[in-house]
């Protein structure tokens, strides 16, 4: 009995110690299971709502934090502004402008009041807003057209002056103006349709212009005097053909016609397309022109450079060694001595040769004809010619038809457009045959500057009623032919001018190296 009650407390140890392992790896379980959520859920949602609460508390705090930073770098990086001067002038200096403006006053009432045929130019003194006193040219036909437009501009005028001496010196201004550039005119019509455009009247559109394209004097000057002259009432096609060479021809007629028919947004936007296409043009017939130029700079160099420092060495040493120098190395070695002896005689011819066909090209109507004529038989070249002349021609003769341009006019205005003198008096016989009644086909038939498919194409025209988009057909068709014939043009001369200066500068080399097989012989 005894026995079996000291037996049962063992088993129960053994039973207690069984359970053991089991209740610590259950506890194991139960607080990793609670620690991975505590971990991967409760901590995260913690620190979620902790950090909500804290975006929530300080959150106005923050932006407004946040602004102020940016506040602070737009101030650091906004470009200073100056403060306003002050303009302080000496009481004796005010007196006299009262007496000028006194002066000024009195002459508007008499012979300032009267205008002149033709513009001249005014020198103006004046007062701005800010209290600055400036002095300025503007061209007019009286001092009181001036003195009204400067009014108007918001200035307090002081004195307006002419004389023969101030239109000499200021005859740079926009009356007698420089050639806008393609460049600029293209701006100048694309912002001055997108200002219209937008609600402003062409007067202050052309005010924004010339503040926008500031920097040249003449332009500017031209620009004043074009709003002067919308001041007066003057259209704009005559404003602008008041500029001298400033706006070209073809620019003025159109908007002269666009004037009689309300298309004068249209217009801009015609022209600015145009001289855009026109400038492409322009550009790759520049494109075409510059590798082949830099070759031959680049070729003639090299063959100087040769004929001054390397021909002359080894002329020494066959001299040294009593070496006789025959066929083409002595023509290379007397070329060598008379470019070192008489370079500046040398020099001299070149540039005068220059200078006098490029007068005799501008001045000489014959001699530029018989030029142009022989480059216009040059196989390629003469493609490139034809092509661009009958490219612009076109064009510009699509673009006058369409607003509504005389035929006469249109003719005039290409005649006066293209430099070359055949494709001129193609377009001159053409106002003749006009002037006859006969068809503007009639002086392109059976001409060598005038492709068949450019003829037929404008006999299809005439017949259809539709010149003016055969017109613009022709310019399209041509045009691509232009540009192919460039790009073709560019891959063929390249290889071409590395051939010939290849060639060149091995003839050169063989000559002056061939004496020495000579001496090796003579040697051996």
């Amino acid at each position: 009995m005894q026995e079996t009650l000291n037996e049962a407390p063992k088993s129960n140890n053994v039973l207690e110690l069984l359970k053991t392992p089991f209740i610590i790896l259950y506890n194991i379980i139960v607080y990793a299971g609670v620690g991975i959520k505590a971990t991967f859920f409760d901590l995260w949602v913690n620190l979620y709502n902790g950090a909500s609460y804290q975006v929530d508390k300080t959150y106005r705090h923050t932006k407004q934090q946040f602004m102020e930073e940016e506040d602070k770098i737009y101030e650091m990086t906004k470009k200073k502004t100056k403060k306003p001067k002050v303009y302080k002038y000496s009481a004796k200096y005010l007196a006299k402008l009262e007496e000028e403006k006194k002066e000024l006053q009195l002459d508007l009432q008499n012979a300032g009041a009267t205008r002149s045929k033709t513009p001249h130019v005014y020198l103006y003194k004046v007062k701005e807003a800010s209290g600055r006193i400036i002095t300025g040219t503007m061209n007019g036909l009286s001092k009181l057209d001036i003195n009204s437009y400067l009014i108007n501009e918001g200035y307090e005028i002081y004195s307006i002056k002419t004389s023969p001496f101030i239109d000499f010196v200021y005859k740079d201004s926009s009356f007698f103006g420089k050639k806008m550039s393609t460049k600029d005119l293209i701006f100048w019509l694309t912002q001055l349709s997108t200002y219209i455009k937008a609600g402003l009247t062409l007067n202050e559109s052309i005010k924004i212009l010339a503040t926008q394209m500031k920097g040249n004097k003449a332009r500017t000057t031209a620009f004043k005097a074009i709003s002067y002259e919308l001041t007066l009432g003057e259209s704009f096609s005559s404003a602008l053909e008041k500029q001298g060479t400033m706006f070209p021809a073809l620019l003025i007629n159109m908007i002269k016609a666009a004037e009689a028919s309300g298309t004068l947004v249209e217009t801009l936007d015609d022209m600015s397309s145009y001289y855009t296409e026109i400038n492409e043009t322009h550009k790759q017939m520049i494109s075409a022109m510059t590798y082949p130029s830099i070759i031959t700079i680049f070729a003639i160099g090299v063959v100087i450079f040769i004929l001054l420092y390397v021909v002359p060495q080894f002329t020494d040493i066959y001299a040294q060694n009593g070496t006789e120098i025959t066929g083409i190395t002595k023509i290379v070695v007397d070329a060598s001595n008379f470019l070192q002896r008489e370079y500046l005689l040398l020099i001299g011819l070149i540039l005068g040769a220059i200078v006098t066909i490029v007068i005799l090209y501008k001045s000489v109507k014959a001699f530029k004809t018989t030029i142009q004529i022989f480059l216009m038989h040059v196989p390629i070249i003469k493609d490139v010619i034809i092509y661009n002349e009958l490219t612009i021609f076109s064009k510009t003769f699509a673009s006058l038809l369409r607003n509504n341009v005389f035929i006469t006019d249109s003719m005039d205005i290409l005649s006066r457009i293209t430099n070359n003198e055949v494709y001129r008096a193609i377009l001159y016989r053409t106002i003749n045959n006009i002037i006859k009644g006969e068809k503007i086909s009639e002086a392109f038939k059976d001409h060598w500057a005038i492709p068949d498919v450019a003829y037929y194409m404008i006999v299809t025209g005439e017949s259809t009623g539709d010149l003016a988009n055969m017109m613009q057909k022709v310019s399209e068709y041509y045009q691509l032919l232009h540009k192919n014939i460039i790009n073709n043009l560019k891959s063929f001369i390249e290889p071409i001018m590395i051939s010939f200066l290849a060639i060149i500068v091995g003839i050169i080399i063989v000559a002056v190296i061939g004496p020495m097989f000579g001496m090796y012989n003579q040697i051996a």
